[in-house]
């Protein structure tokens, strides 16, 4: 049995047969088997094509500014493993991974009437479980789970949420979640349950995912119907189905769709009373500490040098998302692109968005099973882009080349993939 974290992540990686094999009944298997019941603490569980980590990050900061001890989950990491469990205000310890890793390992090899090794799980699995497993030893407040893929046959949905949200739908995924927005709708909705608020943060999503909310006897709250948010002089406002919150400080986290996005935490927040009280003050404390590297995170190293945003759009309407955000956010000099995508997304669509925006691209190299090299990359954009693209060898060349050609006025937005940001 592996003994230190590295040397499981390396086990969880080639234990499985497939990278992604969606399912609950294996999760179901071996939380029977480690006699694993439901929590008995509320639980926000996020799904969304684009903005769910934003969504998460606003509900787990606003939470614990009411004083609440919350587990957070989410996927991918940009640097380190850990990044994906946080319990309160730290990230998960290498001990305590280590610790649920035995466990579910234990489990998994114990099955009764099972041989050694007919059960296997993927490397999100083998990280949802022990989540769990980390969450319910911390004795935690909440749980607020980050969907990883789609969401009715995604490894979060094993647990029943008191609150489901559906930030956004977009094209992405498509060879596992279907081809259209309304069957992708259709396997999101699997998050909600009978009788729990079902949570949409977006005015234009398809009709199926409110029709599936309303058949399973879901509660639908809607944004521009049950809840809603609007600019004001001193702020902005949230109007929902308990609170009318004015004067509310704009959100830490940059970006056009960041008001929407607060406003669709909130508005789960707000389903969690009586059984937990978020106050006013808690919620403006919540929105000004929130911290999400990655999405749409600006970097000004001073005056003199160029600045730096990082971006993980790597679907085409998180890219629709970055281009209205850099042209909210225009700068005296030229916008340059470092950009890695990875050859399993859709790189034309992804540059059809942006194109417009950058003086110049630096392509680089993305690593693993689901890696291409900046010409291939640089081939498959080229038919969208007029300005000039640069192939490099790695992110590291990419960036550093970017940075020399950069003036002080300028600016660098490094995006496509979270390995590419990471």
């Amino acid at each position: 049995m592996p003994r230190s974290l590295e040397q499981w992540l390396v086990h969880h990686a080639q234990v499985h047969p497939h990278t992604i094999d969606l399912g609950l009944e294996r999760l179901k298997c071996v939380l029977e088997r480690l006699e694993w019941r439901q929590p008995s603490v509320p639980v926000i569980t996020i799904a969304g094509t684009n903005g769910k980590g934003s969504v998460t990050a606003y509900c787990a900061a606003m939470l614990a500014a009411a004083g609440y001890r919350v587990g957070t989950f989410t996927s991918p990491h940009l640097r380190d493993y850990r990044e994906r469990i946080r319990v309160h205000d730290r990230l998960v310890t290498e001990d305590e991974l280590v610790w649920a890793f035995e466990r579910i390992e234990e489990a998994c090899t114990a099955m009764p009437g099972m041989a050694r090794g007919a059960l296997s799980l993927t490397f999100f699995e083998y990280n949802a479980l022990a989540a769990f497993l980390i969450f319910e030893a911390a004795g935690v407040d909440a749980w607020v789970l980050e969907v990883g893929m789609g969401g009715r046959l995604d490894a979060v949905n094993v647990v029943d949420a008191t609150v489901a949200v559906v930030v956004s739908i977009g094209l992405d995924h498509q060879e596992f979640l279907g081809t259209t927005l309304e069957a992708i709708a259709r396997e999101k909705a699997g998050i909600f349950r009978e009788g729990r608020s079902a949570v949409v943060g977006s005015r234009d999503m398809p009709r199926t995912l409110t029709e599936i909310a309303t058949s399973i006897g879901a509660r639908p709250k809607r944004l521009g119907l049950e809840f809603n948010y609007a600019l004001e002089s001193s702020g902005w406002r949230y109007q929902g189905t308990r609170w009318d919150l004015p004067g509310l400080p704009p959100p830490a986290l940059a970006g056009v769709t960041q008001f929407a996005n607060a406003a669709t935490a909130i508005a789960a927040l707000e389903e969690l009373e009586p059984r937990m009280s978020v106050s006013a003050a808690a919620v403006a404390l919540g929105l000004r500490s929130v911290q999400l590297v990655g999405r749409f995170q600006v970097i000004a190293p001073g005056f003199g040098k160029p600045a730096w945003i990082l971006d993980v759009a790597h679907n085409a309407d998180a890219a629709r998302v970055l281009r209205e955000n850099l042209r909210a956010l225009l700068p005296a000099g030229r916008t340059l692109a470092v950009c890695g995508i990875l050859a399993d997304k859709d790189a034309p669509a992804i540059a059809a968005e942006v194109c417009d925006c950058f003086d110049a691209w630096w392509l680089a190299s993305t690593e693993g099973v689901r890696g291409t090299t900046a010409a291939v990359l640089a081939k498959r954009i080229a038919g969208q882009v007029s300005a000039p693209l640069v192939i490099a060898d790695s992110i590291a060349a990419a960036c550093a080349a970017a940075s020399a050609a950069a003036g002080r006025t300028d600016r660098i937005v490094i995006f496509g993939s979270f390995h590419t940001v990471g």
